[in-house]
This record gives C-alpha cells, sequence and structure tokens, in this order.
C-alpha cells in the first residue's frame, strides 16, 4: 500500500470515527520533504521503530532520526504543535500527518515499506500476543525500574510493580516454544514481537539487578535475548543505543535516591518483625497482605489496638515517609478506621488514632505504628 493510500485511510478513519482527533492532526501535519522520527537513544519504545528502520535499510533521507531536543524538549510549544501528548517518538511524515504512539508509527512503517526488507509479521499469532502484552502489561508500570516515585501504572508501591513485571515476563515466557528452530521468538522469521519486547529487555536486564533481583528473567527469554543480541547486528545496534542511555543515567546518580535500588532499609529488625512473623505470638485483631494490626501489651486506654505496616520500608518515623508511602500509610490508616468502629473490640463513640513519630513524641519501636485508643472518654490535651 501506498503512503499515499496509507494517510487517506488513516485521515478517513480520524475524521469520521474520531473527528476531535482529526481536527488536532490537521494543525499538526508536517510539510517536510523526508520523514522524521523524534526520539532518543535510551527511548525503548521508540527503539522498536528504529529496529525496523535498521532491519528494512530505510535511509536517513527518507526517514530521519532527530532528537526531541532539537525543538526544546518534549514539553516545548514546537514539539506539543505536533504531538500534544508531549511523548516520544513521533513519527513526522514528509508531506503529511504526524503520528505518535511506538506500535502506530511501527505499522505504519510496515505497510508503508511493505515491500523493502522483512515484513515483521510471520504467520504465528504469538507475534501479536507477545506485542500486545507487553504494551498492555509491561510498558505501564516499567517505571517502576527508573522512576523517582509511584504511582506505577495500577500500582501504588514500587515492589508490587516489580513483583507484577516479573510475572509478566514469566507470562511471556511461558508463550514461546522451547523446541523454537532460528534465534527469533516466532523461529527464523524476524516478528513484531522482537522488535518491540527486546528494548524494553535491555532495561530490565539492566535495570532488576538495582533492585537485588539477580536472575529475574526467565530462562527461555535471557537466553532469547542473548542470542538474539550476540548473532543479529540491528539488535546489537539497539542493545548498544539503548544501554548507552542507561550508562549516562547511572553516571548521573539516577538510581541513587531511588527506593529498593540506591535507598534501602538497612536498620535491624525490631519487635514488631517478630510479631509479624510469629517468632513472638501477638493478639492479632487484622492482618493482610500490607497490614498488620493487634493489641497493645501496654494499654493506655481500656482499648489499645496498633496498626503497623508488615513491611517497614525504611518507615522507622512519619518523617521518613515519602511519595513511596501513600498507599501504605492509605492502607494503615483505613484498617485503623475499620478497626475502632467494631463495638465488639469495645471501642464507643470514636476512637482516638495517634502517631508518635520519634522520642520526643514517646515513640519506643523504631517502626512506623499507629495507636487506636478508645473505650472511654479521652482527654485533649493528651499531655
Amino acid at each position: 500500500m501506498s503512503p499515499a493510500k496509507v494517510l487517506t485511510l488513516a485521515t478517513f478513519a480520524l475524521t469520521y470515527v474520531f473527528p476531535a482527533a482529526a481536527f488536532s492532526m490537521t494543525i499538526m501535519s508536517s510539510t517536510s520533504s523526508k520523514s522524521t522520527l523524534f526520539d532518543l537513544p535510551v527511548s525503548n519504545n521508540g527503539a522498536r521503530c528504529r529496529i525496523i528502520l535498521y532491519k528494512k535499510e530505510i535511509p536517513k533521507d527518507e526517514v530521519d532520526i532527530v532528537s526531541p531536543m532539537d525543538l526544546g524538549g518534549l514539553k516545548s510549544p514546537e514539539y506539543l504543535a505536533m504531538n500534544p501528548q508531549g511523548k516520544m517518538p513521533l513519527l513526522s511524515v514528509k508531506n503529511g500527518m504526524n503520528i505518535p504512539e511506538s506500535e502506530t508509527i511501527c505499522r505504519y512503517l510496515l505497510s508503508t515499506y511493505v515491500n523493502q526488507g522483512p515484513s515483521f509479521l510471520p504467520n504465528d499469532p504469538k507475534s501479536n500476543l507477545i506485542s500486545r502484552f507487553h504494551d498492555m502489561y509491561i510498558t505501564t508500570i516499567q517505571g517502576c525500574l527508573y522512576k523517582a516515585a509511584p504511582p506505577f501504572g495500577p500500582y501504588g508501591t514500587r515492589s508490587d510493580a516489580i513483583n507484577e513485571m516479573q510475572k509478566q515476563l514469566k507470562i511471556i515466557d511461558d508463550l514461546i516454544d522451547s523446541n523454537k528452530d532460528g534465534i527469533y521468538l516466532c523461529g527464523k522469521e524476524i516478528s513484531l514481537a522482537d522488535a518491540t519486547l527486546f528494548p524494553t529487555m535491555v532495561f530490565i536486564d539492566s535495570m532488576l539487578p538495582k533492585f537485588g533481583i539477580e536472575n529475574g528473567i526467565p530462562t527461555k527469554l535471557i537466553n532469547w535475548f542473548n542470542q538474539i543480541r550476540a548473532k543479529d547486528p540491528v539488535f546489537t545496534r539497539v542493545y548498544d543505543e539503548v544501554k548507552g542511555g542507561v550508562d549516562s543515567w547511572e553516571s548521573k546518580g539516577r538510581w541513587d535516591t531511588i527506593w529498593m535500588a540506591g535507598l534501602r532499609d538497612k536498620d535491624p529488625a525490631t519487635i514488631f518483625d517478630k510479631l509479624v512473623s510469629g517468632e513472638i505470638p501477638a493478639d492479632i485483631l487484622y492482618e493482610d497482605d500490607c497490614v498488620f494490626a493487634f493489641k497493645d501489651i501496654k494499654p493506655a486506654a481500656p482499648v489499645h489496638l496498633l496498626v503497623i505496616p508488615k513491611d517497614r520500608m525504611n518507615l522507622k518515623n512519619l518523617r521518613h515517609s515519602s511519595s513511596e508511602h501513600i498507599e501504605i500509610l492509605g492502607k494503615c490508616l483505613a484498617v485503623a478506621g475499620k478497626l475502632s468502629n467494631m463495638r465488639e473490640l469495645g471501642f464507643g463513640d470514636g476512637a482516638r488514632i495517634v502517631i508518635n513519630d520519634g522520642a520526643d513524641a514517646g515513640q519506643e519501636v523504631p517502626h512506623l505504628h499507629l495507636h487506636v485508643l478508645g473505650g472511654r472518654a479521652l482527654v485533649w490535651p493528651p499531655g
């Protein structure tokens, strides 16, 4: 299909199916004599587009690769005029429209240059399936490996997002045929799945160990990753591009202040850890994956409960909290509120929920905990 026909179909869809989008894309149309891919070497999603360009040997005078910084960055007025999302990659098609989103760019390149180089579309549904799993369940949370703070997709903690990522890697690993013939995910023929997954695997292979996770990539996936990197020059090139960007981040101390990487809880365990593990018995009133509540052995009121996060996460005191702790602090408060509403525990019309923060406040155990007191009228100020 010719570029003109592709653009005509795209314009039709945008005009009649998504009319608002058509207006935006019209004001963003390109008048350049060649197409331009706005991208950076470290961009894993942009790298899948670059793999297609390299494998199809599309020359620079046909599609050039330019840094968004040439326009002042992703949030510059010039760039936002072409892509209001302010993200990369972005393909500015010669004498045509501007196309954001890497998967959409790839589909455009594959249809426009269908007769040039490999098709990337083997007769194997696993190619599209792996690409879809990648886009839906891995790239949506990949920020857990390098961003300063949550949320990471639907996950409010870094540990939950990393655990989910490892789960998704296992799901993709299970799709790979152990007896496949060839270095690519679907055998001898390169697929969109290879182009999609490989750059992200550079991230994962480089970054998981920063969080103390060695050998975190399933066997078939890591074997494919290492083999394709060693045997296909284009993938070697893209590995060097992405890894070079990651190394640059590291040289600037990107992970030094990221929780679970440069920042870890290295303080000794407390009595609360022993209560959570069951090493010391407790009168448990509530427990889930994140929160633990039990009766205080030295009650300061007729009813006196303690609510703690199971994983201290460096929360020795509330003043050590950060955006990494928003979810667990909310969960602890919710549990405290739920328990204080239970008259069968002895609570009446409400309760006092207190966090003693530091020695001056009377904190005794360096593991953040909420006191839930009730069973009688409490005076104020407390003393």
